[in-house]
């Protein structure tokens, strides 16, 4: 049975999953590639983006892997497609990652402004979807079929399918990373209410890798 996922979603100590003032200097955010620093030095990491080398096997290259395996659709909050606001003022802007994005599947794209399907090289097609979060996710099981549906983020957008109780499961990775300041995961969240457990924990020298399942 297909399962509706977050995968390796970076949090900081302090609860953080993206820093302050997104722009297109900063996609993460301020300081946010540190929470990702667990991911960046991965061969899976590399390799989505043309690039070779980097750890094969370990415990974050595991884990790196998995995030992106066995996902037949993915579901990108708008600011995680780009930092345009607002109306789209032409459709120049195609995404963060060049002619072909990491994805490789349907990505549906949570927008309030309509555009066009774009597609991509490598089988990257990316929806707008002005519906909300309920008709992105039944759009995404659509077009996933057997396979699971990822909630690719942003932070906003997990934490709206969390609330609506629509996940099943979640990769965190706890980074010993202190921001101080960005966009909260948790805050106002009750996993517990909401009927999440952690059901394994496995640490590297960069994060400590937490699962936590609907049971």
């Amino acid at each position: 049975m297909s399962k509706v996922r977050v995968a390796g979603f970076g949090v900081t100590l302090d609860g953080f999953s993206a820093g302050v003032d997104q722009s297109l200097e900063d996609p993460l955010g301020k300081r946010g590639p540190e929470i990702f620093q667990w991911f960046f030095h991965t061969n899976t990491f590399r390799s989505m983006h043309g690039g070779d080398g980097g750890s094969v096997g370990d415990i974050d290259d595991q884990f790196a892997h998995a995030a992106m395996d066995n996902f037949g659709a993915f579901i990108l909050g708008r600011n995680m497609f780009g930092p345009v606001r607002g109306q789209w003022p032409d459709e120049s802007w195609r995404g963060w990652w060049g002619d072909n994005p990491p994805y490789h599947a349907p990505t549906f794209v949570l927008t309030h402004h309509e555009r066009a399907p774009l597609v991509m090289e490598g089988g990257t097609t990316f929806y707008f979807v002005t519906g909300g979060i309920e008709e992105a996710l039944q759009r995404a099981k659509e077009a996933a079929g057997s396979k699971d549906v990822k909630i690719g983020g942003g932070v906003s957008t997990v934490r709206q399918y969390l609330k609506a109780g629509l996940i099943d499961s979640l990769h965190l990775a706890s980074v010993p990373v202190l921001l101080g300041q960005g966009e909260a995961l948790f805050q106002g969240l009750d996993l517990c209410a909401l009927g999440f457990r952690v059901t394994a924990s496995k640490a590297s020298e960069y994060a400590t890798h937490l699962t936590l399942e609907k049971v």
